[in-house]
């Protein structure tokens, strides 16, 4: 099967749906939340049929407090056989962005 963006991108959804409902940011708990996001969308995906690429799952959290949030990353990228999905969950106290 090949990636598929929207099927990587539902798996994220259900993810949210399913453990960030009433998200409060909590600084103490937001290392742990990450990982666990990171690695349940990683098993989703997988479970999919999406087994056979490397996987790189990067979830960042931080608090909403109205201010803006800048990020970067750097990668080898071949454009004909890399691809990726991404998502952003947000509510009154968070936000978790997902690649």
């Amino acid at each position: 099967m090949w990636f598929k963006p929207a099927v990587v991108k539902e798996c994220i959804r259900e993810t949210v749906r399913e453990q960030l409902s009433g998200l409060r940011y909590d600084p103490e708990e937001v290392t742990e939340l990450s990982r666990s996001l990171a690695d349940s969308i990683k098993v989703k995906v997988k479970n999919s049929g999406i087994d056979r690429y490397k996987l790189v799952v990067q979830v960042v959290i931080g608090e909403q407090r109205g201010q803006g949030v800048k990020m970067s990353s750097r990668c080898l990228w071949d454009a004909d056989t890399d691809n990726y999905a991404e998502d952003v969950f947000m509510n009154v106290g968070a936000f978790v962005l997902f690649t």
